[in-house]
């Protein structure tokens, strides 16, 4: 860890968001990739699968997101809180829009429950879709953070950015098999199932590098950005994750993974950060 650790401080901040986001696209490409060897996917597992990435991505927002964005921030008592409620409110805000506007399906869901714009895209497209709508705030959080390490503050550290990189990798493998798996299930081959799975996480290190140049350029909004991209988190998970995890009789199951996710992103970040 260390040797990694030496690696992201020794190079500069942006190009480490690219490098965290195409780690965090590897591994999903990698759980997509068990379409070719495993024949089919236990409900229970996919929905313990499911509350494991919510749980990460909960953990993720408060220890690395909210908590350095308000501890950078400046004044005293509610002056100091000011532009995480801001930016939560707006990252919420920015996924509730792009929720309404564009085609998906979740993963459990039946295909008359599809959400956004009306269109006559293929139930596979609107799988991804769904996915890739998971996908951006992950990839703005790891970029962000890293945006801070460029900045110089204190709060942002190359061990914290590594951490959120770390753990958005580990919940991206399941989700990747998450992804591919349905998608074999309804008939399209193991190649277009693991094409597609890989896919929805391209756009992680697209919107990492985005989040550290935005930063990077615009000093001030950094306080806004963290909490924004927690915002943006939160409402994933609570909209769209958990309630794919309640649908069927493994809710405890999910529960613990919920758990699990939570306590792992919890210990990477407070032990490397």
């Amino acid at each position: 860890m260390d040797s990694i650790l030496d690696f992201f401080e020794n190079i500069n901040p942006v190009y480490g968001a690219l490098v965290a986001g195409l780690f965090t696209w590897i591994l999903t490409a990698l759980g997509a990739s068990l379409v070719f060897f495993v024949k089919g996917m236990n409900r229970a597992l996919l929905d313990g699968m499911l509350g494991f990435t919510g749980g990460v991505m909960v953990a993720a927002s408060f220890w690395s997101l909210l908590a350095p964005g308000i501890a950078m921030s400046p004044g005293e008592g509610f002056v100091k809180v000011i532009p995480a409620v801001v930016g939560f409110a707006l990252g919420a805000l920015f996924i509730f829009g792009l929720d309404k506007i564009l085609p998906h399906l979740h993963i459990n869901f039946k295909e008359t429950e599809k959400e956004g714009v009306k269109t006559p895209w293929h139930r596979t497209t609107l799988l991804v879709l769904a996915i890739t709508l998971h996908n951006i705030p992950e990839g703005l959080a790891v970029g962000v953070l890293f945006g801070g390490v460029a900045l110089g503050m204190p709060e942002a550290t190359i061990g914290g950015a590594v951490a959120l990189a770390l753990g958005i990798g580990i919940q991206n493998f399941p989700e990747g098999l998450a992804v591919s798996m349905p998608l074999r299930r309804h008939g399209v081959s193991k190649f277009k199932s693991f094409w597609f799975g890989q896919m929805s996480a391209i756009v992680e290190p697209i919107a990492a590098v985005i989040g550290a140049v935005a930063v990077t350029f615009f000093t001030p909004l950094l306080p806004y950005a963290l909490s924004f991209a927690a915002g943006a988190m939160i409402f994933v998970v609570v909209e769209e994750v958990i309630p794919e995890t309640q649908r069927d009789k493994y809710t405890d199951i999910a529960t613990l993974g919920f758990i699990g996710g939570f306590i792992i992103m919890m210990t990477l970040d407070v032990g490397l950060g």
